[in-house]
């Protein structure tokens, strides 16, 4: 009876020994390590060459957008005086081409062939003058000065002739190639400053390069927006990813092209598969720094990226991304 009590205390004492001794043992084995990440994402900032003032904002914050998609509208009448300036600056070279090109009107044509027939009758008169006193002069009459004075006006008279037949012929030729070629250009550039200033004002109505959700509104209808400042920043969560920091003693695991299984807790307990896509090719910041440098060394992080393989439904950045070491492995 005795071997019998025995048996049945020792059994029990066996059992809950075996049980301490399993628990001691699972105790000190190496639990699996956990890395935590988080959702990040594409994102853009739509904003406006142009400064002004934020005349609208068509969109709201979580709506979704298309690209090509009326974002803001700004009120600039600088921009409309600029136009009109450029537009006339435009039109005055045009005239002046087109001045260039037709040559001198019929009236000043004429004005200038009146002035030659002017001159060629002083000239023929100062010829005939100057002969008279030249007769004189050879009979003794008059003086040799009077002959030098008679002579000097007849060759003046016979250059003046000249200029203002050159005068007459500039007139009925009309402007030279080089300057049609000039007055050319200057309508060109005149066109280009228009089209400028028209690029300037198309681009007070803003509109998206990009597909997402808008995430902020930055500035409000009424406000100044300086120029290139971001107005209202997109997301595109069909764009998205994760980011790790890992330990550098951990880094083989997340080799580039290797795919892992990872839970969001967000999203609820499914696992969801993603791929390596990106390593960072220099460490960061120390996170663990050993107590004997003897023993150990400081370790540093290496950020990676992974993508999702195939697309989660209502992942949104910031999202934090849980993946146990035994994970890694698949």
């Amino acid at each position: 009876m005795s071997n019998i009590k025995s048996a049945l205390i020792a059994v029990p004492a066996a059992a809950l020994i075996g049980w301490v001794g399993y628990s001691f043992y699972h105790a000190y084995q190496p639990q699996p390590e956990r890395f935590q990440g988080q959702i990040e994402a594409q994102q853009y900032t739509v904003s406006s060459k142009v400064a002004g003032r934020i005349d609208q904002v068509l969109v709201k914050k979580g709506e979704a957008i298309e690209k090509g998609d009326l974002i803001f509208t700004l009120f600039s009448p600088e921009i409309d005086a600029k136009l009109e300036q450029a537009k006339a600056g435009q039109e005055a070279a045009g005239a002046m081409a087109e001045q260039a090109e037709s040559g001198a009107r019929s009236q000043e044509i004429n004005a200038a062939r009146d002035q030659w027939q002017k001159a060629r009758a002083a000239a023929q008169l100062a010829n005939k003058t100057f002969q008279r006193v030249d007769a004189l002069y050879r009979e003794g009459v008059t003086a040799e000065q009077k002959r030098d004075e008679a002579f000097t006006q007849w060759q003046a008279s016979k250059y003046t002739e000249n200029a203002a037949r050159q005068m007459y012929e500039m007139a009925k030729e009309g402007a030279r190639s080089e300057t049609k070629r000039a007055a050319q250009e200057q309508v060109r550039m005149a066109a280009g400053a228009v089209a400028e200033v028209e690029a300037y004002a198309k681009d007070t109505r803003i509109r998206s390069w990009y597909r997402g959700e808008v995430s902020q509104i930055l500035l409000q209808p009424g406000e100044l927006s300086p120029q290139g400042f971001p107005v209202v920043t997109v997301i595109d969560m069909n764009d998205a990813w994760a980011v790790f920091n890992i330990r550098e003693d951990k880094l083989r695991q997340f080799q580039k092209g290797t795919q892992f299984d990872a839970s969001i807790p967000a999203l609820g307990e499914n696992a969801y598969r993603f791929e390596v896509t990106h390593v960072a090719p220099m460490g960061d910041f120390a996170t663990w720094r050993a107590t004997n440098s003897q023993q150990g060394y400081d370790m540093r992080t290496f950020e990676i990226e992974a993508r999702p393989v195939e697309p989660i439904r209502d992942l949104r950045a910031g999202m934090s991304v849980l993946v146990t070491e035994t994970a890694t492995q698949g």
